[in-house]
């Protein structure tokens, strides 16, 4: 073990903040009379943050006084454990994890970045900005290579990234926190997953009480949104209402409640089963009555009658089910392509209702196509909506209809706005890095 020693130089004193302060002291309630002493390794990180990321002597007195423990027993936890920072390290401290995984990921590149960019290890910069530090294994394999800088890791990361993030930490700009590549905690980049494809095992909800804060959340989200499509399709049944009572009202012989005369002129004596509930065409009609699948009003009754069945049938699985095995259970999966036709993808974020996510999942299933959605049957809505875990929403934004309008070559307003570049969610090129759009 290398030995731990105090900088020469130190300030004269050591206060902490009112707002830390009282941090501090609710810190030390936690603990019962006679224990307070517990509270020293949080109490000497606050320290630390507060002071630059660095322990003074001063500030490591200050802390065993309010804890009621001897000088040197506050020194012994500060001089043992490495996280205390026991000499300046800059405004940013950087440590760089140089284990296995982020070694062979290209550490070694990153580390020339720190020494050419700021000097030898726990030199500070001339600028004061930047110190920085090889240390074991962060704890984020999966992201490598990365660094820790002060309380916030940054991940994916390459020379010409890391170089980057020095120069906007040095100016003062704003950063992004996490992978630089864009992925979401440790999910597989996209297009590149071969064998752990479960989302869940990478969202956290397989983990005790986060996946009941998902399930939560999750649950409260979708039952907000069913109740506003539900107002949104009685609003637009009682405007419709006095419209269809006028039209019935001008037909000879009709009641007002009777169903609207069909092309030939006749009036049925009971009411008309919807021709797509019978699968009989609609060809030559004159009713004013549309297609279920063709209005928001039948789109939400749609979406409302399949949750409801999909969630009855989920319930009968085992609870560990994974997203494919509950899709199965209540639909078919889509026919999917092995690659984009001639390598070139459709950019699937023009649909409203895709954003980058849920198109790298889509091309994971093979699914490149505008056509290859407006394909879809009903056992296939089902499917994917399960899968990517929003049985209905397929209805509701009416992706069928969106995605056949632009296989066509047409336009929707939403694509449109997409082209302008109006959506940030649905900017950027293709999700697959392999396929070109």
């Amino acid at each position: 073990m290398s030995v731990r020693r105090l900088a020469e130089k130190q300030p004269a004193s050591f206060a902490f903040t009112p707002e830390n302060e009282a941090w501090a002291q609710n810190e030390i309630a936690k603990y019962p009379a006679g224990r307070q002493a517990s509270a020293i390794i949080p109490l000497l990180w606050k320290a630390q943050t507060q002071n630059d990321y660095w322990l003074s002597k001063p500030a490591i007195e200050k802390v065993a006084d309010m804890l009621g423990m001897p000088h040197i027993r506050a020194l012994e936890i500060a001089t043992f454990y490495s996280m205390f920072n026991l000499a300046p390290v800059g405004k940013h401290f950087i440590q760089l994890c140089g284990t296995t995984p982020c070694m062979l990921r290209g550490a070694e590149d990153l580390k020339k970045v720190c020494e050419k960019r700021i000097g030898e290890q726990r030199q500070v910069s001339a600028d004061g900005n930047f110190a920085w530090l090889e240390v074991e294994c962060l704890g984020a394999c999966c992201n490598a290579p990365m660094v820790q800088i002060n309380d916030d890791y940054y991940e994916d990361l390459t020379p010409e990234s890391l170089g980057k993030l020095l120069d906007d930490l040095a100016a003062g700009r704003p950063v992004k926190k996490g992978s630089l590549t864009g992925r979401t905690t440790s999910e597989p980049e996209p297009g590149k997953a071969t064998t752990l494809t479960d989302t869940a095992l990478f969202d956290g909800s397989v983990v005790g009480a986060w996946k009941q804060r998902f399930a939560d959340d999750k649950a409260k989200a979708e039952a907000a949104a069913i109740e506003a499509e539900k107002a949104k399709a009685a609003a637009a049944v009682a405007a419709a209402a006095p419209t269809e009572k006028a039209k019935a009202e001008n037909v000879p012989g009709s009641s007002p409640v009777a169903p609207t005369a069909g092309a030939g002129g006749s009036t049925p004596s009971a009411p008309a089963t919807p021709a797509s509930a019978t699968g009989a065409s609609t060809t030559g009609a004159t009713s004013t009555a549309a297609a279920p699948e063709s209005t928001s009003v039948s789109r939400e009754a749609m979406a409302v009658r399949d949750e409801a069945d999909i969630k009855a049938k989920l319930a009968t699985l085992d609870k560990n089910a994974t997203p494919e095995q509950k899709a199965n259970a209540v639909g078919s999966k889509p026919v999917g392509l092995p690659a984009a036709r001639n390598g070139v993808a459709d950019d699937l974020k023009r649909v409203k209702g895709i954003g980058p996510v849920n198109e790298g999942k889509l091309n994971l299933l093979g699914i490149f196509h505008f056509d290859q959605i407006a394909g879809w049957s009903r056992a296939e809505i089902r499917w994917i909506g399960t899968f990517l875990a929003f049985p209905g929403r397929i209805d509701r934004e009416d992706w069928l209809s969106q995605a056949k309008l632009l296989a066509s070559g047409a336009e929707t307003e939403f694509s449109r706005r997409v082209d302008k570049g109006e959506v940030p969610t649905s900017a950027g090129g293709a999700s697959r890095p392999d396929m070109k759009k």
